[in-house]
């Protein structure tokens, strides 16, 4: 029962995280549309709802696809932590020029130190790997499903930035994500 608590307190205490560091950043440049906002957060709460809501309410969904035990547990909950840190950690390596959404803040350059010089989008890899981390220490069907509808939502983001980026910075952005890999390759 105690482990049951363990990942919701993760993304719990990510959340707190993400919404001090968003106090204070810099004035949008450009904003995302709110239609295309909407289209990105419904899929991250249906999925955030699947991984929550306990596995016996939710009937068939609540069958497990992943065994039920402390190894899968464990890969699951390891990927989870690795995954919310590597974010948590880029997202501090932005500074102010940063937003919970993919609006890009005034001196927004192409960064390639930090975690940015290991991996192309590494707060939304970290996300990634924290939703599938998540997913299989769950282990059910549901689970199963939230992966689909928040991955959905990270990949539409991402294809987002990876236009805006090489629309801004051509050549540059270029060579740098030739240069620079991405944490899940065919998925960016």
């Amino acid at each position: 029962m105690l482990l049951d608590l363990f990942i919701p307190a993760c993304w719990i205490i990510w959340a707190m995280i993400w919404f001090f560091a968003s106090l204070g950043v810099k004035k949008s440049v450009r904003q995302e549309e709110p239609l295309s906002r909407l289209g990105n957060t419904i899929p991250i709460w249906i999925g955030a709802i699947l991984l929550a809501v306990r596995p016996s309410w939710l009937g068939p969904l609540g069958l497990r696809i992943v065994p039920h035990d402390l190894i899968s547990y464990g890969i699951g909950a390891a990927l989870t932590v690795a995954g919310l840190l590597f974010a948590i950690w880029a997202r501090y390596h932005l500074g102010r020029n940063w937003s919970g959404v993919i609006t890009l803040k005034e001196d927004h350059a192409l960064i390639r130190s930090g975690p940015y010089a290991l991996v192309r989008h590494p707060i939304y890899s970290g996300l990634m790997l924290a939703i599938i981390g998540s997913a299989i220490a769950r282990g059910n069907i549901a689970a199963a499903l939230a992966i689909v509808a928040m991955l959905y939502a990270v990949l539409r983001r991402v294809r987002i930035e990876e236009s805006w980026m090489s629309e801004t910075f051509g050549s540059d952005y270029a060579d740098y994500k030739a240069s620079t890999p991405a944490l899940i390759p065919f998925l960016v």
